[in-house]
């Protein structure tokens, strides 16, 4: 059976699809592998002491460059679910699930979300005026938040999934070109997830059913409650200093919600290496524009940011999480200190301009 044939949706098809993995023992625990931090972060939080989680790409890792190791195959094999984020983001999924012989459930927790272009058709909408994120007409539009679980058009990228799970590695990264994968840093789309992994837990595990309501719930509030916060928090910056520069493009979600433009020297991947005529305009964008701030990430190798910062003169205004948490001793332990901190970072850097 083919990977793209066992990418559940928490759906009716998942329903139905999840129903022969579902009589676990009711004395273990459901053994949960996320494929990166922030998604080992919202299966804890939802599952509580009913799932063991196992994370692939730990915090501070980075899931573009991550190489599978035999024991990451053993994992796997020894789960009863596995998580995504989809979108293109784990582009060594299907060698991995193929090495590891895994024949469970899969699920994709970006489902259901109205994914950002990436790459290529990024530009050609940029160029269209469709990306206009510190536009008022676009921050408002972001405000009804409950079509993000209701689109039609996802099946168009189901599509996509099904075709790059059978095609194989190339296509996945073609993929992740199509679509932005972060769409984790837009709250709205935080609790879309929640509900996906909630409705998987739940099919996996229908003895814990209630448990899995309850926490979802508890925790959706608090995501929509620091939506709200991060919301006021941006609105009140200056209308003239809502431009910044990053490590790598990874924060399209955050300011199509938000109100903010993010420039970086690299793509979405950080394994892109930006050409020096790349980076020579965005040195002239920052200079002609003004652009308020740069920031470093967690998880990207900052030099050429660095090194932009000295030719420019703009001052490196902290550090953002992407891809991945901190150290459970660090700023963005979870995932909701992660959306606090990258906010609370923002609006101190760029609040004086």
């Amino acid at each position: 059976m083919s990977l793209a044939r066992r990418v559940l949706l928490a759906s009716a098809a998942l329903t139905v699809a999840m129903t022969a993995t579902a009589a676990l023992r009711a004395d273990e625990p459901v053994d949960v592998v996320a494929s990166f931090s922030i998604l080992s972060d919202m299966v804890s939080v939802v599952g509580g002491e009913r799932v063991r989680v196992e994370t692939l790409v730990g915090p501070g890792e980075d899931v573009h460059v991550f190489d599978p190791a035999p024991a990451d195959a053993r994992l796997l094999a020894d789960a009863d679910l596995v998580v995504l984020n989809g979108l293109g983001f784990e582009g060594w999924i299907d060698r991995l699930v193929e090495a590891s012989g895994y024949d469970g459930a899969i699920v994709v927790a970006s489902a259901g979300i109205d994914p950002l272009p990436g790459g290529d058709e990024k530009h050609h909408a940029e160029d269209a005026g469709h990306d206009e994120h510190a536009d008022d007409d676009a921050h408002a539009d972001h405000d009804d938040h409950d079509d993000h679980d209701d689109h039609e058009d996802h099946d168009d990228h189901e599509d996509h999934d099904e075709h790059a799970g059978e095609e194989g590695h190339e296509e996945v990264q073609h993929r992740h070109g199509a679509f932005d994968p972060h769409a984790w840093q837009d709250l709205a789309n935080g609790a879309a997830y929640v509900r996906n992994i909630a409705a998987a837990l739940t099919l996996a595990d229908p003895e814990g059913a209630a448990t899995y309501e309850a926490n979802a719930q508890a925790y959706l509030a608090q995501i929509e409650a620091l939506d709200r916060s991060v919301r006021q928090a941006m609105d009140a910056l200056p209308a003239d200093a809502r431009t910044i520069v990053t490590s790598h493009d990874a924060f399209g979600y955050f300011g199509h919600a938000y109100g903010i433009v993010f420039l970086a020297p690299e793509g979405m991947n950080t394994a892109d290496e930006p050409s020096a005529a790349e980076i020579a305009a965005l040195i002239d964008q920052i200079e002609r524009e003004h652009i308020a701030g740069l920031f470093v990430e967690n998880i990207s190798d900052n030099r050429v940011l660095e090194r932009i910062a000295e030719d420019t003169g703009v001052v490196v205004g902290g550090t953002l999480f992407s891809d991945s948490l901190s150290g459970p001793e660090g700023p963005a332990a979870t995932y909701l200190a992660m959306m606090g901190h990258n906010a609370s970072q923002l609006s101190a850097a760029l609040q004086g301009f």
